[in-house]
């Protein structure tokens, strides 16, 4: 008779008697001359394998907090205390068995030997199955206070080059408090970046694609992650580089040795006009600005356009209305009109002004009073929860998304809670008076200590910076100043990078690091030499944005042509050439005005107002055109929510839109004008593309024109139309087709 006859499984007294269960069965074991196991941790040994099997991801027992059928546990097992409560002690312990491990549910579902809705997911023949019965027959240990603490894990190899296809086998070593080291690679999870550059099985053996560059493989174990880098060269050669402007031209081009990549060619004067213009003003160039820059001869003259367009208004324009996007500038009623209004000429003058960046961060941060006082007030009236500030602050300025350590460990970080409510007790003295204007209220300091309860705790958790101590914070001292000091400090390790990564990818379509607001470990850009150099540049500068984009589109880098030589095509990370991009929606919307000599009119502005100079999202349900081509609505931080792909409805919108076909048809619009004038048709083409593309027409298309515009224009039933007619209704067709090529939607 053994141990099992005497206790009935779900015997209420069972969690008192699981020690000695554990005790006798290893006392049996030693009489039996059997080999002596070692005691299980549950942390060390037991999280790791549920975390490998999948039993804690967001897909099963830990799904949004709740578990699933009935079984819940912490997300990737960041809580091991909660996971052992859940499993040893709930529901009468009926997971669990120590007389008869195998009969433990736990067991039994795992390996599918009773129906599992996960399937198998421990074999009864494999290592952590008999691992996991081990553990059940010790009598379900916990720890020991003598038992070593997981500190870090590392990767083997850290970094390599491997060629195309090539395969690499990753070991991964735990490190711990009693200086020991563990081989874990069977238990480690593997994920890589770029799922179309490299792929990485369940073992850490990673397969390279054919895309040349870099791609990280993160590696993570119990709550501790390393990264595996790997550069993928092509292998071409590199010569005959046009010479370096600045230092962003020789770190790319020292990348592109590096991995054999060879750039494309410089582009000339006039799609560096057109492609300047619409990255910084957000407009075509006019037909006089493209003759006049290429005919003028100064060597500086590059240079020298960066600067007048930098100084235009339409500079300022075009950069507020992508941070009043980014900062939910939106009308949610008519009452927000007055905050909307205030908020976007607070910005646009701002970056007229060429205001410290460091210092429109402050002003918006620490901003009191109303808003017609002090206009960065509004964005106290869109984003009113502390923890919706932090987290858009963090995401927006820190390139941190601090969303999941609300609840939980990040997953791919180093952030947890308890970063999360530190960061929020920065806005825990925000106070609040209504005013005499509906909707608004008047923000002050309230005088106290600051401080946020941790969800989980219920404790309160003072200030603190991520991964960096802020000095005591008085009652009377806003804690929101701390906060700008310590984001605008040359030491801080994100707001630069931030920032440098987020205008890098609005030239260049993509990121040094990708997402853009994303940064972290576990996500390393694609030339870290670059992104510091950018950042320690943007630093001396005293946060200069215009400095920013001047040395950015100076560079070669920034000049080099679209169109992909025979080795560079697949590169789409190491800026071997320019990616084209989809104009912007109120890009797009004005271009076509400019072009056509129509105009858009806006509700409560001023006739002729572009669309880059809206101040909120509420004139997207008055356009039909900037609402299908993707405007955004100020929802998110993310500028992901500008919609910069192309789809039918667009294409479709743009063929046979009653507004293009309004714009087409307008009196004293363009067509109509050049149908009227007495130029030769040689140079009202000419004036057609210089107009639509910033260049001369080359032979083909100014023949192919010419021939359509000599050629009789009949009715549907044949007859001659009216030559005057015909003649208007000819330059709209040229028109039409020339706003549906590709070159003229597309920034190139």
């Amino acid at each position: 008779m053994t141990i099992c006859d005497h206790i009935r499984p779900g015997y209420r007294g069972w969690r008192q008697v699981l020690p000695l269960v554990g005790v006798i069965m290893l006392h049996m074991s030693l009489e039996l001359n059997a080999e002596p196991v070692r005691p299980i941790n549950f942390v060390n040994d037991v999280v790791p394998i549920l975390t490998k099997a999948g039993c804690n991801s967001g897909e099963c027992h830990a799904k949004a907090g709740m578990g699933q059928n009935g079984f819940r546990l912490s997300l990737l097992g960041f809580e091991p205390t909660e996971d052992y409560e859940h499993l040893v002690k709930e529901a009468r312990s009926r997971r669990i068995f120590p007389a008869a491990p195998d009969q433990s549910l736990m067991l039994l579902k795992a390996s599918n030997t009773r129906p599992h809705g996960g399937g198998a997911r421990l074999p009864i023949d494999s290592p952590d199955y008999r691992l996991l019965r081990t553990w059940v027959s010790q009598g379900l240990p916990f720890a020991r206070e003598s038992d070593p603490t997981l500190v870090s894990i590392e990767v083997e190899p850290k970094r390599n080059t491997m060629k195309m296809g090539a395969t690499q086998q990753l070991k991964v070593l735990a490190h711990y408090s009693d200086k020991s080291t563990r081989d874990v690679s069977r238990l480690a999870l593997f994920e890589a970046n770029d799922r179309a550059m490299a792929e990485v099985n369940a073992t850490g053996l990673v397969k390279v694609e054919q895309i040349p560059g870099k791609v990280a493989v993160m590696v993570r174990y119990s709550a501790k992650v390393a990264v595996f880098n790997a550069s993928i060269p092509l292998g071409a050669p590199v010569n005959n580089l046009p010479p370096a402007k600045n230092f962003i031209d020789k770190l790319v081009f020292a990348n592109l040795k590096q991995i054999g990549i060879p750039p494309s060619a410089v582009i000339d004067d006039a799609a560096f006009l057109r492609r300047l213009s619409l990255d910084v003003a957000g407009r075509m160039p006019t037909a006089d600005e493209a003759q006049t820059f290429l005919t003028n001869a100064g060597k500086d003259k590059r240079d020298e356009l960066v600067e007048t367009f930098l100084d235009s208004p339409d500079y300022a324009d075009f950069f507020a209305n992508k941070w009043t996007s980014l900062l939910k500038n939106r009308r949610d009623s008519p009452a927000d009109i007055t905050a909307n209004f205030a908020f976007f000429s607070w910005m646009r003058d701002g970056l007229l002004a060429n205001k410290r960046y460091d210092q429109m961060v402050r002003e918006l941060l620490a901003a009191t009073g109303t808003i017609l006082g002090n206009p960065p007030v509004a964005w106290y009236k869109r984003v009113k929860d502390p923890k919706e500030q932090i987290e858009d602050v963090a995401q927006l300025f820190l390139g941190v998304r601090m969303q999941c350590a609300q609840c939980h460990h990040h997953p791919f970080e180093k952030w947890s809670q308890e970063d999360y409510y530190s960061l929020t007790a920065f806005f825990s003295q925000v106070g609040r008076k209504p005013t005499g204007i509906q909707g608004e209220d008047m923000i002050y300091h309230k005088r106290g200590i600051a401080q946020a309860k941790h969800m989980k705790t219920g404790l309160p958790v003072k200030p603190a910076a991520l991964g960096d101590k802020i000095p005591e914070i008085s009652a009377d001292d806003d804690p929101r100043l701390r906060l700008a000091d310590w984001m605008g400090n040359k030491n801080n390790p994100f707001f630069a990078k931030a920032l440098v990564n987020r205008y890098w990818k609005h030239f260049f379509k993509r990121g040094l690091i990708e997402p853009e607001d994303d940064i972290r470990d576990t996500n390393p850009p694609s030339n870290p030499e670059l992104l510091d150099a950018l950042a320690n540049h943007f630093l001396e500068s005293g946060f200069d944005l215009k400095d920013l984009v001047r040395i950015i589109t100076q560079s070669r880098t920034y000049q080099l042509s679209s169109i992909p030589n025979e080795h560079n095509l697949v590169d789409w990370q190491n800026f071997s050439r320019f990616y084209p991009k989809r104009l912007q929606a109120e890009v797009l919307l004005d271009s076509i005005d400019q072009l056509t000599g129509a105009t858009t009119s806006f509700a409560d502005l001023p006739p002729g107002t572009r669309a880059i100079a809206l101040p909120d999202n509420s004139y997207n349900k008055s356009s039909p055109f900037l609402g299908v081509f993707g405007r955004p609505e100020g929802q998110s931080v993310c500028e992901c929510e500008r919609v910069e792909s192309s789809s039918l409805s667009q294409s479709l919108h743009l063929m046979n839109g009653s507004d293009i076909k309004a714009k087409l048809k307008t009196n004293n619009g363009r067509a109509d004008l050049l149908a009227k004038g007495k130029q030769s048709n040689d140079e009202k083409i000419e004036e057609l593309y210089f107009a639509a593309f910033g260049r001369e027409p080359r032979a083909a298309e100014l023949k192919f024109s010419i021939d359509y515009l000599e050629t009789p224009l009949t009715d549907a039933n044949g007859n001659l139309i009216n030559e005057s007619t015909a003649r208007r209704q000819k330059f709209e067709d040229l028109l039409w087709a020339l706003l549906n090529t590709k070159e003229f939607l597309f920034n190139h």
